[in-house]
């Protein structure tokens, strides 16, 4: 790992911070080139009885980059965000999302809850938030 990316992810949260032991190895074996997919770093989570927030602080203690943002928009290469605007067929959906944003923002985990309520993709539900202006933030994994 790139000590300038390590640092530049780890800066975040302190010079004293450390991984836990056993997530770090976990991790360690999950990561492919530096790489942590988001959807790898959720399953790590629910393994380790962790949330996703201490998952996504490892990896950027590790120096781990998250990619493959399962909403489509972080980690893909080489346009990094893979999301395209949609506007939303079901009105319900679209009030959901509104209803849900907090001055235009919509939390990664409202935006999951909305997808299950309504059975659909979590790209979905983030396409329709990208076509209503509305962001997607905070990530559960800290990336943003």
């Amino acid at each position: 790992m790139d000590s300038n990316r390590k640092h530049k992810f780890s800066a975040k949260h302190g010079a004293d911070e450390r991984p836990e032991p056993e997530m770090a190895a976990v991790l360690g074996d999950r990561v492919r080139n530096g790489e942590l997919a988001c959807a790898v770093a959720f399953s790590v989570a629910e393994e380790l009885g962790k949330t996703p927030q201490q998952v996504g602080k490892a990896a950027d203690l590790l120096g781990f980059r998250l990619v493959k943002c399962q909403l489509g928009l972080f980690g893909y290469a080489p346009e990094k965000k893979i999301v395209k605007p949609k506007r939303p067929e079901d009105p319900e959906l679209a009030a959901a999302i509104r209803e849900a944003a907090a001055q235009g923002r919509l939390s990664c985990r409202e935006t999951w809850r909305i997808a299950a309520r309504f059975g659909l993709r979590k790209m979905a539900v983030s396409s329709a938030c990208e076509a209503l202006g509305q962001k997607i933030k905070p990530c559960q994994l800290g990336a943003f």
